[in-house]
């Protein structure tokens, strides 16, 4: 599955054109972000790129769990949002 990063810098009109992508190929990908602006960013961004495959008739759904994984060799625990058509 295709992961993308999504930081509280990310542009989400730019995330919602890559995760656009990712659906059209592959029908599903995992956004991975940490802290309360990130997942701000990344929310935004499905939520535009829902807006963009509906248009294509698709509905995407977004599942939230918990992932760890390693920054820096610092364990984290991250959002991980799976993306995929309903």
């Amino acid at each position: 599955m295709n992961i993308l990063k999504v930081s509280s810098g990310s542009n989400p009109n730019s995330v919602a054109g890559a995760i656009s992508a990712f659906i059209k190929n592959d029908n599903e990908v995992e956004i991975q972000s940490i802290g309360a602006g990130a997942i701000n960013q990344a929310v935004k961004s499905i939520a535009i790129a829902r807006g963009y495959m509906a248009t294509a008739g698709l509905d995407l759904v977004c599942i939230p769990a918990f992932t760890n994984i390693e920054i820096n060799g610092v364990k984290r625990t991250a959002i991980k949002l799976i993306v995929k058509v309903n």
